[in-house]
């Protein structure tokens, strides 16, 4: 079967897609595709969904940061659609996330030049105060994700004290 002439293939642009969640979360590519699919048909339509075709190219999340990143592929002409629906994705397996959409590219190697690869902030664990206890911390690029009993708190500088003697 020979393919298309270049004037009639389908054309593309690829999202470079960042997800942050707590440091605990364990989020896979399989359950942020369903997602991504969810979304398109709760936005967009059973019709919209399927022109918009967002499929996820690559994948990577760390769970020990809680942060990963995505490329999505999208038809032409959809890419604020495909926009829309990414930023409706609230929770993955359980996990609340956030997504956020760094960059659009008309090609996977300038969206992988431009946007993704390893993203500039470490993550390092802390023993901090909060609410007079001594509790662990994740600290990532300014913010600070403290662990309590079952879940994490987001806080600022002014909820917590790290700068204590231990004995």
């Amino acid at each position: 079967m020979k393919h298309l002439p270049k004037h009639l293939r389908p054309r593309w642009r690829y999202l470079a897609v960042e997800i942050e969640s707590w440091p605990d979360a364990a989020i896979d590519r399989r359950a942020f595709q369903r997602e991504c699919w969810y979304a398109g048909q709760n936005l967009l339509g059973d019709p919209g969904s399927a022109r918009a075709e967002l499929s996820v190219l690559q994948f990577e999340f760390s769970a020990d940061a809680g942060v990963g990143e995505a490329l999505v592929k999208v038809r032409h002409g959809w890419t604020d659609e495909a926009r829309a629906a990414l930023a409706c994705i609230d929770e993955i397996d359980g996990h609340p996330v956030g997504v956020r959409v760094s960059g659009i590219s008309g090609t996977i190697r300038a969206a992988e030049e431009k946007y993704l690869g390893r993203r500039g902030q470490d993550s390092e664990e802390r023993n901090v105060v909060f609410g007079n206890e001594e509790r662990v911390a994740v600290v990532r690029d300014g913010s600070v994700d403290v662990r309590l009993d079952a879940a994490f708190a987001g806080t600022t500088d002014l909820d917590y004290d790290y700068d204590y003697d231990l004995a």
